[in-house]
């Protein structure tokens, strides 16, 4: 098979693949979400069901840095996309809490080799006066792919397959398309190679704390919307189509400006940009607990909240870009992913019992809380400046 080399097909791919890692995530999350509450299952165990995915994504990240040194980014990519794929087709085939909690485990790990691969391969690749824009185009692709799998719920009508296959499909067509990427591998020092892994993972630690916690925070306010959400919302009367249109609002949201805002990183800074977004985004879920039971004013909460914080995940991954040399880039990223997994576990367990506990949209302080402390905790953040400028592959 012959390898294209084309750096914009390789970016095409890569960012089409999230987009497939987004819609697939986007239609997982509510439709699993509304599918248990209708068999009964609480809302903190449904909760738990929703966090498998992020537990699968914490148990790849510890070992996929070595794995992609040796073999590349291809092939840990092709991998990541057939092990979403292949979960994706056989969620219909046993309705059953643990079967899917071990699916979801499955697609955490896929996910995983996905993201990190494409993360890793875009910013090592990335000149440093226009990374800020690839990384957010990045993630505009994986928040249109999220916007759209909440509406693909509604192909469940037509029988429970139908969401599963689409999705599953679509990962499988990027799995022939990157078949014909041209391998590459990660830049590693001599220095780097010798050190002790876990010291590589401590440097960077401290290097980088205030963007891993960003990380944190938008596990946490993804996997507890997506996840708590559409229980609050089926217990207060809201139908599925009115949830699979107030969901993809935040997306939206993310979506008008994700590019503007990473640009304007690119010229201001993600020490200044981050503090002020998670701010806002703060004060907007607060307002969302006095509007929790207006479909109108819940879509506009969304709508704002997701104009600043909806791309968290992708400025917070070039913030922690910009506080490290190259060659800490991948342990950067396991430590993100990591901190999002995290975060991702934490979100639907909390908001599960805040649903569970209090009446009204009080789970929305929670995701609040979260962001004010990514506020406090970026403005610490010492701004090191790690990366010098050196030449690298323009996309």
């Amino acid at each position: 098979m012959t390898a294209l080399q084309f750096p914009l097909y390789r970016f095409i791919v890569l960012v089409g693949a999230v987009f497939v890692s987004g819609a697939s995530q986007g239609m997982l999350l509510p439709l699993l979400s509304i599918l248990l509450e209708e068999a009964g299952t609480s809302a903190a165990l449904n909760g738990f069901n929703a966090s498998a995915l992020y537990i699968g994504v914490m148990l790849a990240s510890p070992f996929i840095e070595k794995p992609m040194q040796k073999y590349g980014y291809r092939p840990v990519l092709l991998i990541g996309l057939l092990s979403v794929g292949s979960a994706l087709f056989l969620f219909p085939v046993w309705k059953a809490f643990w079967f899917w909690f071990f699916l979801r485990v499955l697609i955490g790990i896929g996910d995983n080799m996905l993201h990190f691969s494409a993360q890793v391969w875009i910013m090592a690749e990335s000149p440093n006066r226009k990374k800020g824009l690839l990384v957010a185009i990045y993630g505009l692709s994986f928040g249109v792919g999220f916007a759209v799998g909440p509406l693909m719920t509604r192909l469940v009508q037509y029988g429970i397959y139908w969401p599963f296959l689409v999705t599953g499909l679509g990962c499988m067509v990027f799995v022939i398309l990157g078949c014909f990427l041209k391998n590459s591998f990660p830049s590693l020092d001599s220095q780097s190679a010798r050190t002790n892994p876990l010291r590589r993972y401590k440097k960077a630690l401290f290097l980088c704390w205030g963007g891993l916690f960003a990380s944190f925070a938008y596990g946490f306010l993804e996997a507890s919307l997506n996840g708590n959400f559409p229980v609050f919302a089926v217990r207060n009367g809201f139908s599925v189509n009115t949830i699979s249109v107030l969901l993809p609002m935040f997306v939206v949201g993310s979506l008008l400006t994700q590019i503007p805002l990473g640009a304007l990183g690119d010229k201001i800074g993600r020490k200044k940009l981050v503090p002020a977004v998670t701010f806002i985004g703060g004060l907007s879920f607060m307002c969302a607990v006095f509007f929790a039971n207006s479909p109108f004013a819940l879509a506009i909460v969304f709508l704002i909240s997701g104009m600043f914080v909806g791309s968290l995940y992708s400025m917070g991954m070039t913030y922690i870009s910009d506080l490290l040399p190259p060659s800490l880039l991948a342990a950067g990223n396991i430590l993100a992913g990591i901190a999002y997994s995290i975060g991702s576990m934490c979100g639907p367990s909390v908001g599960g019992f805040f649903i569970n506990s209090f009446r009204g949209g009080i789970f929305f302080v929670a995701i609040a809380g979260v962001l004010f402390l990514t506020c406090m905790f970026c403005l610490l953040q010492k701004p090191f400046v790690a990366v010098d400028e050196h030449e690298r592959v323009n996309l």
